[in-house]
């Protein structure tokens, strides 16, 4: 009787997808802070997020800027932005608060 050649098990070694979305806050020269809430997961885009004093956790990330530019990739969607400028005013009755763009679908690159 013959045997059947046996089927080896493979096991694909892939990276992790990059998340799809892309969030940005620009810094106008003033400290702020921000919070950013989204409905799946989160990442800072920098190599060292402890050096940035920006705490990302689940779904939320939160810290301060005044200049500069801070990335996250993050899936699902934004369900809430909070900034506020050094007083505590927040936007839109300060123009001191960081600028923020949220795109979606935004290829790694």
């Amino acid at each position: 009787m013959a045997r059947d050649t046996p089927v080896q098990n493979q096991t694909a070694t892939t990276e992790a997808e990059p998340l799809p979305n892309l969030v940005t806050i620009i810094g106008r020269g003033v400290p702020s802070s921000f919070e950013i809430v989204v409905d799946g997961d989160i990442e800072m885009v920098a190599e060292d997020p402890v050096e940035e004093a920006t705490i990302v956790s689940g779904s939320v990330a939160e810290g301060t800027i005044d200049v500069g530019v801070q990335r996250f990739r993050f899936d699902g969607q934004v369900t809430n932005v909070h900034v506020v400028d050094w007083n505590g005013v927040a936007a839109p009755d300060s123009a001191s608060v960081p600028n923020v763009h949220v795109d979606y679908g935004v290829p790694e690159r």
